[in-house]
């Protein structure tokens, strides 16, 4: 049976930045992302733009980049093969810790952290491009026009796109009702939960992006246990 898609607000999203189990669900996110192998399905990815990715320095964003401690572990493996690159970190939420961007300092990184609500990004305009654009589980926050809004708006201003997302999918769902069992505060198993009600199966990433205009090669896939990927590349950039 194939499970409906719901998207509802999840817990952390109403909390500030330093309410103390907002900084809680941080942290057990980083837990999370372990027990689902993240770090090693963004690296398995990135790895394999490195033929094409020639600029210097290279103009990294992410969206949704909470504390950006999961790219912090994705930069550590990827620095020494990379060119420079210049990271910008977007967030509504200002949780990126002074060490977190000295750690990216101490590899070659330079990195910018932009506060700012994902659709005022949007309404900004194409004034700046990417030569990679990642959001980590961040996409299933959203649906209907407010969905096809943001990928329109990525796929205008990057020749690369990442996006690692929530598996729809009963196994998933199994799982996100387990992340107790690593010390998960209340809002983490709320969230979770609800995650996995909200993620995406099949092509269904593939099929939000636009049909028209520019070429793109889509490849959206199941990766490890829990997620599902989209690696979106320009026809013409290699």
């Amino acid at each position: 049976m194939t499970m409906p898609r719901i998207v509802v607000a999840e817990a952390l999203d109403g909390l500030s930045a330093d309410d103390p189990n907002a900084l809680r669900s941080r942290r057990d996110l980083r837990r999370v992302h372990s027990a689902m192998g993240t770090r090693s399905i963004l690296l398995r990815a990135l790895r394999g733009t490195m033929p094409s990715l020639q600029a210097v320095p290279l103009r990294v964003l992410e969206l949704g980049a909470g504390d950006g401690t999961l790219t912090l572990g994705v930069a550590r493996v990827l620095a020494s093969t990379w060119p420079p690159v210049e990271l910008t970190l977007l967030d509504r939420q200002a949780a990126v810790e002074r060490a977190t961007i000295d750690s990216f300092t101490e590899l070659g990184w330079t990195v910018a952290v932009d506060v700012v609500d994902v659709f005022e990004w949007v309404a900004s305009g194409p004034s700046k491009r990417w030569d990679l654009i990642i959001a980590n589980l961040f996409l299933h926050h959203f649906e209907g026009a407010e969905l096809a809004t943001l990928i329109n708006a990525i796929a205008a201003r990057t020749d690369r796109f990442l996006a690692c997302e929530p598996r729809r999918a009963w196994l998933a769902l199994l799982g996100s009702r387990m992340v107790g069992a690593i010390g998960a505060n209340a809002v983490t198993r709320n969230d979770a939960v609800l995650s996995v009600h909200a993620g995406f199966c099949g092509h269904e990433l593939a099929a939000l992006w636009p049909k028209h205009g520019v070429r793109w090669r889509l490849r959206d896939y199941s990766a490890g246990l829990f997620s599902q990927c989209l690696y979106a590349t320009r026809s013409e950039v290699g």
